[in-house]
């Protein structure tokens, strides 16, 4: 019978139809190491964890597939992992939507000015103000993967004239090289990238420079993309007009991070992906995922472990 490992997260996930069928045993952080050896595959449900990482190095048996119940996999892969014959695949299509409404949100709440409305409110101050428009803005979206495709689509849907970027240029991705020039034109700059060593701290204060004071920036890709203390100078100093974070370098963001306080940043909890049902979604699709894998049939999301991203995002 196949050994099914999985990597804990509360709450465990529904594996339904596998029940009886799949040997399935549970390890957290201190115990992976010991049981990896043992699994033939791998579920990481505790997609924040880096346990995979310290857990994998060595010689012997490993998981021959690998699934991580996330879009990102920066959290698990290591150089040993790249080099093995493992299969990993992610939870691509999961996430997509529900992002980009997310992202969508945002936009309608910084030209609304909803936050400062809502302190207003709590103040009890009848403060009357214009607020912009949205239909007509520009924006550059940044990660031409699923999510980023969403994002494009659902602010189309709010007539925002979109230009989307990507690690190359083809019919209808821009190239890494126009990112400035698009960047200088947009009044939202959202990025939805992968973390690879290429895009890591690539919005930095030269990029927050290039953006026009009435620009706003949003980030629900990764938080190591993000050189955070240059996003915080650029909103103090007024260089660009507002900010959205719901991804951070270090998650979750301590009590005495001073980016809770940085005027005109609004901070959310890694949860833009997160609609209700989600754990069921992420779920059915291993169930769905297993099945083919079991059955010797090829396995969609497959990520390319050099590159560390699904080819075609």
């Amino acid at each position: 019978m196949t050994t099914l490992l999985v990597l804990d997260a509360d709450p465990l996930p529904r594996l339904g139809r596998l029940t009886g069928r799949v040997r399935i045993e549970h390890a957290d952080e201190s115990t992976l190491a010991e049981r990896l050896p043992y699994a033939d595959v791998l579920l990481v449900w505790d997609f924040t964890s880096h346990a995979v990482r310290r857990a994998w190095p060595g010689e012997g048996p490993r998981p021959r597939w690998v699934h991580t119940a996330s879009a990102g996999v920066d959290h698990l892969m290591c150089p040993e992992l790249a080099a093995s014959d493992t299969v990993v695949t992610n939870a691509r299509g999961v996430f997509d939507q529900p992002i980009a409404e997310y992202v969508a949100a945002l936009v309608l709440a910084m030209a609304k000015d909803l936050p400062r409305t809502w302190d207003l409110q709590r103040q009890r101050e009848w403060r009357h103000r214009e607020s912009q428009r949205v239909a007509g803005t520009r924006a550059c979206v940044i990660g031409s993967g699923p999510i980023g495709r969403a994002i494009v689509g659902t602010l189309k849907a709010l007539d925002v004239t979109t230009a989307l970027v990507g690690r190359a240029a083809h019919r209808g991705v821009h190239g890494p090289e126009e990112l400035d020039r698009l960047m200088a034109r947009a009044d939202w700059v959202v990025c939805a990238a992968p973390l690879t060593e290429a895009t890591r701290g690539m919005f930095d204060a030269r990029r927050f420079g290039v953006m026009q004071p009435s620009a706003r920036f949003i980030n629900v890709g990764r938080g190591q993309l993000v050189v955070e203390e240059a996003l915080a100078e650029a909103l103090s100093k007024r260089w660009i007009a507002g900010a959205a974070l719901d991804v951070f370098a270090h998650e979750p963001l301590g009590p005495d991070s001073p980016l809770w306080q940085v005027p005109g940043l609004i901070v959310s909890p890694h949860m833009s992906g997160d609609t209700a049902g989600w754990r069921d979604e992420l779920g059915t699709q291993f169930v769905e995922l297993y099945e083919r894998w079991a059955a010797g049939k090829p396995l969609p999301n497959v990520v390319d472990k050099k590159r560390g991203y699904v080819p075609g995002q």
